[in-house]
């Protein structure tokens, strides 16, 4: 790409120049030559503290974020069913056996009937269920960290991997635009 080449001041921004020039107060008092570049005195680095964690918890409670991105959900796990039957259920194709809707739950509240719909469900032999988890509102927080919409659809992947609820289920899937989209998943679970 070709450089363009200044075009130079005309005579009326340049005598504005010269204004502005004569009030400006140098930054260093020494006589400096147009021209020349200006070259800061080399000062010393400001001496650092190290920076410890003391009394960090390696235990997280089943509704916290342990700060993995979305690749790490179940979802993004590889097939573990029949690769015919899922495919028609990421299609949609397939009817749900059961339905929860977690929509104006709190999370301890949605973590417990979370696992009480699932058990049950794989308990009755039920194989495919659809959780809906809602979307989530776009809140008014304008603090310097962004928090995401939805709490509870980044917490129900999470839960899914826990015990009692990992032992009873097969796939993790987002659920098709009919059934709910990026607010609901598909759980396939295992036979009892």
């Amino acid at each position: 790409m070709k450089r363009r080449t200044p075009r130079g001041l005309d005579p009326e921004e340049q005598e504005l120049w010269q204004r502005v020039a004569r009030t400006a107060t140098p930054l260093r008092h020494e006589a400096t030559t147009p021209g020349q570049p200006f070259r800061p005195e080399s000062r010393a680095a400001p001496e650092t503290v190290p920076f410890s964690v003391v009394g960090r918890s390696d235990t997280a409670l089943p509704y916290s974020n342990p700060g993995r991105g979305p690749q790490a959900l179940p979802m993004a796990a590889p097939i573990s069913m029949d690769k015919k039957a899922f495919l028609k259920m990421k299609r949609g194709k397939s009817a749900p056996e059961g339905k929860l809707d977690l929509h104006g739950m709190t999370a301890d509240a949605a973590h417990g009937a979370l696992t009480s719909f699932i058990l049950s469900a794989q308990a009755k032999g039920k194989r495919l269920v659809l959780v809906i988890t809602g979307k989530g509102r776009a809140s008014d927080d304008t603090g310097p960290i962004p928090a995401r919409p939805g709490i509870l659809r980044q917490h129900v992947p999470r839960w899914l991997e826990l015990p009692p609820l990992k032992s009873a289920i097969l796939q993790v899937s987002q659920a098709h635009q009919r059934h709910g989209g990026s607010g609901a998943y598909y759980i396939y679970l295992r036979r009892r």
